[in-house]
């Protein structure tokens, strides 16, 4: 469904900050993957995501996407087929506009600048209601006065309300307290599971990555040095992990963020 081929970045070239994040990456993506990435920080995690999302064009190598080249594709039109979640639970969403605003324009039914009828209003309180969050009854309230948790659940409906080919989540739960953050993962999961969405999701939990989905990739200095599937993620333990990039990278995992459970 979505394969990456010889893909390379180098940011500032030609000087003295010259940093390659993107390392001749090759990555295939089959339809109904969901693949959790990890890695330390500056591994190129965020920054691969990116690359297929259109952020940047790559300095070298192509991506295609059901069969189409997007490796030039301009990141608006890429987006009509790609929902992505960022970290930051402000972002996806308008904060001055209404919960219900929010969904009608994400699900193309204009919101504020169109008419909704009764029905479409009854149909997105009850996409709403989905959440268990009681923001079922708050949707003409302003999106800004909702938690980060109520916010990041929010974003995460609008990004599949119409489900896209690809969902991209980048540590879209890092900024929410445990309990939050718990929710949302259990919205992701069902969300990718009901739709039978192709996910890709950066997580710095080390034990998420294990658990959820169905493929786990580690990422080490802008390239795919680890990707286990099927049986052999399901032996696999968080010790296993950090013994297998220190014997890929040569180097321990010092990140305090991945350690913590």
């Amino acid at each position: 469904m979505l394969n990456i081929s010889h893909i390379s970045k180098s940011f500032n070239p030609g000087t003295p900050n010259e940093k390659l994040v993107l390392n001749d990456l090759y990555l295939n993506v089959e339809k109904g993957d969901f693949i959790t990435i990890i890695g330390a920080n500056g591994a190129g995690k965020s920054t691969l995501l990116n690359a297929i999302a259109g952020s940047f064009i790559a300095d070298s190598g192509t991506i295609t996407m059901a069969g189409c080249d997007i490796t030039l594709m301009p990141e608006h039109i890429r987006a009509k087929h790609i929902g992505r979640l960022f970290q930051d639970p402000m972002r996806g969403t308008a904060p001055g506009m209404t919960i219900e605003e929010n969904l009608a324009l994400a699900s193309g039914k204009g919101g504020w600048l169109s008419h909704l009828s009764k029905a479409d209003r009854a149909t997105l309180r009850d996409r709403v209601a989905m959440l268990n969050m009681g923001l079922e009854n708050r949707m003409q309230q302003p999106v800004g006065l909702l938690s980060g948790g109520q916010r990041q659940a929010l974003t995460l409906m609008m990004a599949t309300i119409n489900p896209p080919m690809l969902l991209l989540l980048d540590e879209h739960t890092a900024a929410l307290d445990p309990g939050a953050a718990e929710k949302i993962l259990s919205l992701t999961t069902s969300i990718v599971a009901e739709n039978g969405l192709t996910c890709l999701m950066v997580t710095h939990n080390m034990q998420s990555a294990l658990e959820l989905g169905s493929r786990t990739i580690m990422m080490d200095a802008g390239r795919v040095v680890m990707d286990v599937s099927g049986v052999e993620r399901e032996a696999l333990e968080m010790a296993d992990l950090l013994l297998r990039f220190k014997e890929i990278s040569g180097k321990a995992l010092n990140n305090d963020r991945m350690l913590l459970i």
